[in-house]
């Protein structure tokens, strides 16, 4: 057998293992050289990771896990959360060995677990089959004093082997973690690069960081580098294996939240949903190439596409953290940041730090440069009266149907259809589920043939007179994989 049959049957094999679904069929008609359109398929399996969600005696963190129905999607389905090290017996707690965070439930339905105090473990995740599609799991966390109180979220995320945090820091009266989560059998390598306003911080204690199988590590970028900077670029380059990564910012003035990964670096970006009321707005932005960058900076409102006044455009010195405040950006209007080249086009990463309140009522929250919806989206864990929903539409006119689940206690799903104009962000005015009890999630669908649409989901909490929110950009939830339509041809075996 030579190599290019070796090739072909390699390719093939790595197709049906990633999708669950791919196979060969007999061809419908001989002689025809038309190829057929891509299917879109469920997913079979998904894989997530959650961080350890604090190490403060006070925290109180609910789990919330769904799955939307999917077209396509039958027979059984299963889904579990288990704590990292139980599946291999290397780390957690005898007693707790083995025992789910919560039950996963049918799709359509969302499911919450709790857990208190310090000990909450890193999460490992698996869901099959029918419960496999668009899998998406919340973690919120409330903390009432200390560092980083208020509260604080994040998405469970898919394992990868790059990622971009633009908006760390190593200040004073700032602590941030990243999180490195392992989910497979073998250990994984990563490095830890970062980078200041004078470019990289030379440490070599970043390099060669090994996380065990099955297992969450906690680094303190403090330990990683002398300097002590305000705003820094952390990029998590894994060598070998996959891990899942988040960064935790502790700060002991305005609370704190997780810092998600931006979407890769491009020349455009979207920073979508940042809350009407936010009283500061820090815009910090990276480029990793040998080329500085030139960006338009524009403020998609309910009205159209704005300027804001003295921040027209930023220069973005090459392997160099930019970061400008912006004030009061948004003005008591929905709002969401748009990056554009003013010319030649230079791949960038990019987040804010969002700060609510005034004095000592402050808190704060991150929110990344966000990939497109796509096909769907999901966001999980939304209350009743303390849920905002931003939608923007940078680039065209779209129509998007958001569809709002039944409640984990109990209601009807319900739905709406609505226009974004192009060049605006709207806050939506959500379907609640009629006779909601507890918490529900919301699926975001553009309509086919849309224009490309970015979304973020805003909570909010007032503790004590505290401004407690978190935001997650919602990016497409991979519920769907395109699978072509391949035939036999026994014949490349003679070949």
């Amino acid at each position: 057998m030579n190599r290019t049959t070796l090739s072909l049957i390699a390719g093939v094999t790595a197709l049906a293992a990633v999708t669950g679904f791919a196979s060969l069929t007999t061809p419908e008609a001989s002689g025809s050289d038309t190829a057929k359109a891509a299917a879109q398929l469920p997913v079979e399996r998904t894989s997530l990771v959650c961080p350890a969600p604090s190490t403060s005696d006070l925290a109180e963190t609910t789990y919330t896990s769904f799955t939307p129905v999917t077209e396509g999607a039958g027979g059984k389905g299963t889904a579990e959360l288990l704590p990292a090290g139980d599946e291999k017996g290397e780390k957690g707690d005898k007693d707790e060995k083995g025992k789910p965070v919560l039950e996963p439930g049918e799709p359509g339905t969302p499911v919450e677990g709790e857990r208190s105090g310090s000990d909450a473990p890193a999460l490992i995740g698996t869901a099959e089959g029918k419960s496999a599609p668009g899998w998406t799991v919340q973690q919120s966390t409330e903390i009432a004093a200390g560092s980083g109180r208020g509260l604080s979220g994040v998405n469970c995320t898919a394992a990868d082997t790059e990622f971009w945090f633009p908006g760390a820091s190593t200040a004073e009266g700032r602590t941030d973690y990243v999180h490195l989560t392992n989910p497979d059998d073998s250990a994984a390598v990563v490095d830890l690069e970062l980078y200041g306003k004078e470019g990289p911080l030379e440490s070599s204690l970043g390099e060669g960081i090994t996380v065990p199988p099955h297992s969450s590590e906690p680094i303190l970028l403090s330990t990683l580098a002398e300097a002590e900077e305000t705003n820094l670029t952390v990029h998590v380059n894994v060598r070998s294996g996959r891990v899942g990564a988040a960064v935790q910012a502790l700060d002991d003035e305005v609370g704190g939240d997780w810092l998600a990964a931006a979407a890769e670096p491009a020349g455009n970006l979207v920073i979508p949903g940042i809350p009407k009321d936010a009283t500061e707005v820090r815009l910090v932005v990276f480029t990793p190439g040998g080329t500085d960058a030139d960006l338009k900076v524009r403020l998609a409102a309910p009205s159209g596409l704005i300027t804001p006044a003295g921040n027209e455009t930023l220069r973005v010195k090459s392997r160099m953290t930019t970061a400008v405040d912006l004030g009061d950006v948004t003005r008591g209007e929905a709002g969401s940041l748009v990056l554009t080249p003013t010319s030649g086009e230079v791949p960038v990463v990019a987040a804010v730090r969002v700060v609510r309140g005034k004095g000592d009522d402050q808190e704060t929250a991150f929110i990344p440069a966000a990939s497109p919806v796509g096909t769907r989206a999901t966001a999980v864990g939304n209350t009743g009266k303390g849920t905002t929903l931003s939608l923007t539409a940078p680039d065209g006119t779209a129509k998007v149907k958001v569809t709002a689940s039944a409640g984990t206690e109990g209601g009807e799903a319900a739905s709406e259809t609505y226009t974004i104009k192009s060049g605006t962000t709207q806050d939506v005015e959500l379907p609640l589920p009629q006779g909601l009890k507890g918490t529900y999630a919301l699926t975001v669908e553009p309509e086919p043939d849309t224009a490309a649409v970015y979304a973020s989901r805003t909570l909010t909490a007032t503790k004590d007179g505290l401004p407690a929110f978190t935001v997650q950009t919602l990016p497409d939830d991979r519920g769907t994989v395109s699978v072509p339509d391949a035939e036999q041809d026994l014949s490349v075996l003679q070949k």
